[in-house]
């Protein structure tokens, strides 16, 4: 009797890979670890000083609530392609079949490159801000004198900290996945159980709140743009960074259980439990900042830390950051393994260099252990600028939401403009006639928030406060088509499957295994 194992070993070998890695990821894992990646209770602390800065309390609660609803339909655009091609290539392996023959190897080339680098820019930033956490926390403990705490983090300690906490992921994300599969498992009800917990105990310890009124009606213009709507828009900065990596799920793909079903249910659940919640967090955030001023310039360098000193004092306020320290070393975690899957599936095409050696599987753990010192040897390289520079590494961290949306919808434009030369098969997820408007939402509002999320978030535009992210971007894009019209265009084809195609008789399978 065939089992679900054997139709996902099927359809991967009828898309033309061999099965490599084990399927041990369930349909709890699975979602747990969709919800475990955008991580809000981590991320939102981390990025609540940009949006209430730029445009004020308002700007933030509003700005969660508008680009979560986007994010859903960006969310569902990249899980209805994902789920008719089910690999750890995720978006750029989709690639291949939205675009016609001749022009697949460019456009997966640039797909993959901006997927990959984003999404290393992406384990970077979360792994330098869980050391920002855990330093942040330090000072807070230590004795207040004169206005300022005794110990203040140096750039040296943040980055070497940060270097630590890359290893231990690193360490983590190199287990078999059955292993990965139990602790994952985990990461989701402790997300949001801590998540619930600490907007009660804030909602209930902070002595004196904002209004209603001022909470959701206040809207400055922080940003000194001498606009309150463009300081509005600076305001997406947070969500736009948290709710990112939707593919995530997806190159999990070949060790997740009947994945071409249970990965875009995980993406869709995942964004939907993760907007409620950041909602929820921020909404919160801003009832309990009655000293404004004060929490904005906390000595902590973190607004939303000093909210948690200011309700439940150093042991509470300690008590509730060590979650939210917690989770956002799940979501670096999560990352990361995702990060590991896309450099194994974009070795295994031949299109890093040494791609034999990185696409490896080990034979004792039955995963991409050499993609995962991959990524944590590339993290590693883009936090040690942050030594000498922290505008630069702030500024290379900056590009992670814009890259991997840029990579999204760059194939999602792809299946509309190619559509009638060459058809794309539905997978058991299908947006149906809701397609093509929610499309068409998702690609207007990333090339709309991508422009924006390039402004230097404050005026008079200085070197310290210069938004270097276009500048990281446009090296990326100069390093990614040298590279191309060197040397890759004469070797690179795209996602190598062909010669797979022969392992499975065609007579024995039906076009689609679902």
């Amino acid at each position: 009797m065939a089992t679900i194992q054997d139709d996902d070993e099927r359809l991967l070998a009828r898309i033309g890979y061999r099965q490599e890695l084990r399927r041990e990821f369930t349909k709890w894992s699975t979602v747990s670890y969709a919800i475990s990646i955008l991580g809000v209770l981590g991320s939102v602390p981390a990025t609540f000083g940009s949006p209430v800065m730029a445009g004020g309390p308002a700007t933030a609660v509003w700005c969660w609530f508008i680009g979560s609803c986007i994010a859903m339909c960006i969310a569902s655009s990249v899980a209805e392609l994902v789920s008719a091609y089910p690999t750890a290539g995720g978006m750029y392996f989709v690639t291949k079949h939205v675009v016609p023959p001749e022009h697949v190897a460019i456009w997966a080339w640039v797909v993959g490159w901006c997927n990959f680098l984003g999404q290393t820019a992406g384990v970077s930033s979360v792994a330098y801000t869980v050391a920002q956490m855990i330093l942040a926390c330090a000072s807070m403990n230590s004795q207040f004198v004169d206005g300022a705490y005794s110990y203040s983090p140096t750039a040296l300690q943040t980055v070497l900290l940060t270097l630590l906490l890359l290893c231990i992921m690193g360490i983590i994300c190199s287990l078999t996945t059955k292993s990965l599969h139990r602790i994952i498992l985990w990461f989701a009800p402790i997300n949001i159980t801590a998540s619930v917990g600490i907007c009660v105990a804030l909602l209930v310890l902070t002595p004196e709140k904002q209004s209603a009124r001022w909470v959701f009606t206040e809207v400055t213009d922080g940003s000194g743009w001498s606009s309150k709507g463009f300081s509005f828009l600076l305001g997406f900065l947070s969500v736009a960074w948290t709710m990112t990596d939707y593919d995530g799920t997806t190159h999990m793909s070949e060790e997740t259980h009947d994945a071409a079903i249970r990965g875009p249910v995980a993406i869709n659940a995942a964004v939907l439990v993760s907007g409620a919640l950041g909602w929820m967090l921020t909404v919160t955030f801003c009832f309990c900042m009655k000293d404004f001023d004060g929490i904005i310039n906390s000595p902590t360098g973190m607004p939303a830390a000093q909210i948690f000193l200011n309700a439940g004092g150093k042991t509470g306020g300690t008590i509730m950051w060590f979650f939210v320290i917690l989770i956002q070393f799940f979501t670096g975690c999560s990352a990361m393994l995702a990060d590991t899957r896309m450099a194994y599936a974009f070795a295994r095409d031949d299109a890093l260099p040494f791609s034999s050696f990185w696409s490896k599987v080990n034979q004792v753990t039955r995963t991409p252990v050499y993609a995962v010192w991959l990524v944590v040897i590339l993290s590693t390289c883009l936090n040690c600028i942050g030594i000498g520079s922290s505008q630069t590494v702030v500024a290379i961290f900056n590009i992670t939401a814009p890259a991997l949306d840029l990579s999204y919808i760059a194939v999602i434009l792809a299946r509309r403009v190619y559509e009638r030369q060459v058809k794309f098969i539905d997978g058991p997820y299908s947006l149906g006639r809701w397609g093509l408007p929610i499309n068409a939402v998702a690609i207007s509002w990333v090339c709309f928030i991508s422009v924006v999320l390039f402004f230097p978030p404050t005026k008079p535009v200085t070197a310290a406060n210069m938004n270097y992210a276009v500048c990281v971007a446009a090296f990326i894009g100069v390093f990614a088509l040298s590279w191309w019209w060197i040397g890759a265009r004469k070797k690179y084809t795209g996602p190598r499957t062909k010669d797979l195609l022969q392992l499975v008789p065609t007579d024995d399978i039906e076009d689609r295994i679902f």
